[in-house]
């Protein structure tokens, strides 16, 4: 087993041929470990730029790339076609850290190559899922690498940002310092069609109230403060992704401004709800009469 780490840089710029905007890969770095997690190899190329032939300008503040660099680099086609016998034929485990670049480079791979899946992807892992999940960070912290570097001790100053190889080094490091053999396997599927359909399925926002999908219990609202049933004042809206309701609590005399978001995932509904306290308006003088 070796496990490749891979980065992409890429410039979102307009394609004529699907008639809207698209994230043109133009860098591709990765690290390969072998099964004892040593440093095997790596692999760099700028890519040159078939679909769009300027870089906006926060990919040049970010990357320090040029309009040159991407106008003389590699095709596409030729660089991933050595990606792939740098590989090689020996059990693979490729990882990225956040699902993104995938789903780039399937863009890029129909875009470019009109195929729809990825020739050299046989097992993947989300790295950043994995880590998540071992150090139990909560949705609403935003893990990249370099937090998550912190957060294991790791110098994230030691490498070069916003360049494929530089981040996929310091993807590395991370994965290495936190691998654990048993629980990664619980993160690594088989890149089989299900794995494509689910990858490539867009999540859908919920708009309709009675739609069966929709878990009644969580249009219920608990007091924060004594946990009792709350009081729902009005009927539910659909507003900004969300049903909202306002909730009154008549033990702890608390009114609630509740939201809550049902969105439809290939296999699952996830459920998302905020809570914000209604303070009462101060008395003036004409409420004091």
């Amino acid at each position: 087993m070796q496990y490749i780490l891979m980065d992409l840089e890429w410039n979102n710029t307009y394609a004529k041929k699907a008639d809207g905007y698209i994230n043109e890969i133009i860098e591709i770095g990765a690290v390969k470990l072998d099964s004892e997690l040593e440093l095997v190899d790596t692999f760099s190329h700028i890519i040159r730029s078939q679909i769009g032939k300027k870089l906006r300008g926060s990919v040049k503040r970010l990357t320090h790339l040029t309009n040159d660099d991407i106008n003389t680099g590699m095709p596409f086609t030729k660089s991933f076609s050595l990606f792939r016998k740098w590989i090689g034929n020996e059990e693979t485990v490729i990882l990225t850290w956040g699902d993104g670049d995938i789903r780039v480079l399937i863009e890029n791979f129909k875009y470019l190559n009109g195929i729809k899946t990825i020739p050299f992807l046989d097992k993947y892992c989300d790295l950043k899922k994995y880590f998540q999940s071992k150090y139990k960070c909560t949705k609403s912290q935003q893990t990249g690498l370099l937090t998550a570097a912190q957060i294991i001790g790791i110098d994230p100053e030691k490498y070069i940002h916003h360049r494929a190889l530089g981040d996929s080094m310091l993807t590395a490091d991370i994965f290495k310092a936190v691998y654990n053999e048993n629980m990664l396997s619980d993160f690594v599927c088989e890149c089989n069609d299900e794995f494509y359909s689910k990858l490539l399925y867009k999540a859908k926002v919920i708009r309709n109230i009675e739609n069966p999908l929709i878990d009644k219990k969580r249009l219920e609202h608990i007091c924060e403060t004594c946990g009792k049933q709350c009081e729902q004042l009005a009927e539910w809206k659909f507003h900004g992704q969300f049903f909202r309701a306002n909730f009154y609590c008549r033990e702890c005399d608390t009114t609630y401004s509740v939201g809550v978001r049902f969105r439809k995932l290939y296999d699952k509904v996830e459920y998302r709800k905020m809570v914000s306290v209604i303070e009462p308006e101060p008395l003036t003088d004409e409420t004091k009469e």
